[in-house]
């Protein structure tokens, strides 16, 4: 698969007329602010409609995390966009202990620009599962969204998934953008636009192992 240009605007709102020339931009939290769904279906904001027309003026595809609103209850978010069409919102999937957020029910993977992207928001780094289904999914590659950044674990997860599950990761956190390569390196970068190129992977190995049990002699007792 060819290299990919991921443009990562750490301190930004979509808000913006241009972006430097990359195949997938992404915002972080700061892109898109906060999200009601009311609002935006009685068409008194248009905010995902931004996201697109962003999107669409740049011949790109779009990831920006937000905050949205649905009768009440608030989800940490990711609005994707690819080259003008609204793809879908995914939201968090873990909630811990009293955060006031309510959880998503469903992964989030999309096909943006003709590469396969995962979706990871917020907590939901800190199980492995996420990026084990992702990986499972047949992603190139996996977007990470932080609001900020609290202390050094998350770069050190990116890393070790990246190098677990085969997978590119891509964090925003906070106003710092971070790369994870499948060879165990990491790159960062505070400016507040940084270019990434990445190379999509799609490499498996083939795992066996020897277990006790499951006899192949039929049985007539069941």
């Amino acid at each position: 698969m060819y290299n990919m240009v991921f443009c990562v605007v750490n301190d930004g709102s979509v808000e913006r007329e241009e972006l430097p020339d990359c195949d997938v931009a992404v915002f972080g939290f700061g892109g898109l602010g906060e999200v009601d769904y009311e609002s935006e279906l009685k068409g008194e904001t248009d905010k995902f409609d931004k996201v697109a027309r962003l999107s669409k003026d740049n011949g790109c595809g779009l990831v920006c995390g937000c905050k949205t609103v649905s009768r009440g209850l608030v989800r940490k978010s990711a609005a994707v966009s690819d080259r003008g069409k609204l793809l879908g919102i995914s939201d968090m999937l873990h909630v811990l202990d009293c955060e006031d957020y309510k959880s998503g029910s469903s992964l989030g993977f999309y096909r943006v620009n003709g590469c396969k992207v995962g979706l990871c928001v917020e907590n939901d780094l800190l199980f492995p599962d996420t990026f084990k289904s992702l990986s499972m999914c047949g992603c190139n590659i996996i977007i990470v969204l932080l609001e900020e950044l609290r202390d050094n674990v998350p770069p050190l997860l990116i890393r070790a998934y990246s190098y677990l599950y085969g997978i590119p990761v891509i964090m925003t956190a906070g106003k710092t953008a971070y790369f994870a390569d499948i060879s165990g390196a990491i790159a960062t970068s505070t400016q507040n636009i940084t270019l990434f190129e990445v190379s999509p992977r799609n490499n498996y190995h083939l795992v066996t192992t020897r277990i006790k049990g499951i006899t192949a002699d039929a049985k007539n007792d069941y």
